[in-house]
């Protein structure tokens, strides 16, 4: 019994294709790799882009866009008392003084039209719509412009001179700050504060040229009162020009 033995052989061309594709780099495992790291460094990518645009619209946001709103520091210092006289027959109008820091939320800024005090003692409601404002120069109060730097003034509110008489007794008062800023269609509140005037004050206020001065105390947090025989008002002549009265009440 015989047994064949039969051989398979190779053909030269296919052993030669299969050595250029061991020896192709674009086939080997490191350029594998590398496919493979590119395709991951494309979310990386998008990311950070996506990550750059939100920044940016934030950012314009911010400064073009948003209109924020205004706002104030505390005032160092609240004063309670008479005006000085328009004239040299008339009465004082009584007169809330305050020095404080006014600052736009928004870089573009905004514009108060109108400011008022409002003054509240148990069912009592007084408003101040008079207001005066400045540092060395005093003028009528309208359409002052905040910036995010914010303007730091002197603000003077009187009572209006409508006939009606107020007058600063002793008891508890909320002290409100009101602003009507350009473009909103009601005022804002941009500080409340309490303060207390005792009898033994409000018996001194009784005297002509008396104020009462509110100095503010960082450390105990509250405000100091204290009675000066003064106004604080820089320069009478000054103040009657910033409330545009003309010559015939002087």
């Amino acid at each position: 019994m015989s047994s064949t033995c039969t051989s398979v052989s190779t053909p030269r061309h296919d052993v030669d294709g299969y050595k250029a594709m061991l020896n192709d780099p674009a086939l080997t495992p490191d350029r594998g790799l590398h496919v493979v790291r590119q395709g991951m460094s494309d979310p990386v990518a998008l990311t950070v882009s996506a990550l750059s645009l939100a920044i940016s619209a934030v950012t314009a946001w911010l400064t073009l866009f948003r209109r924020g709103t205004v706002r104030m520091t505390q005032p160092t210092v609240i004063y309670f008392g008479p005006d000085l006289p328009r004239s040299g027959n008339e009465t004082s109008l009584p007169k809330i003084y305050l020095r404080t820091l006014l600052f736009s939320t928004s870089k573009r800024g905004r514009v108060i039209e109108s400011m008022h005090v409002s003054l509240e003692r148990s069912e009592t409601r007084q408003n101040f719509n008079i207001w005066v404002y400045g540092n060395d120069k005093l003028v009528r109060g309208s359409g002052l412009y905040v910036g995010a730097t914010g303007v730091a003034a002197n603000h003077h509110f009187l009572t209006p001179d409508d006939g009606s008489t107020f007058r600063f007794t002793c008891g508890r008062y909320v002290l409100r700050v009101h602003a009507r800023l350009l473009g909103d269609s009601a005022s804002i509140q941009l500080f409340s504060q309490e303060l207390e005037i005792a009898s033994t004050l409000a018996a001194q206020l009784e005297e002509p040229g008396v104020g009462l001065y509110f100095d503010w105390g960082p450390d105990s947090s509250r405000y100091h009162p204290h009675v000066e025989h003064r106004a604080p008002s820089p320069n009478p002549e000054q103040f009657l020009t910033a409330l545009a009265l003309g010559s015939s009440r002087k």
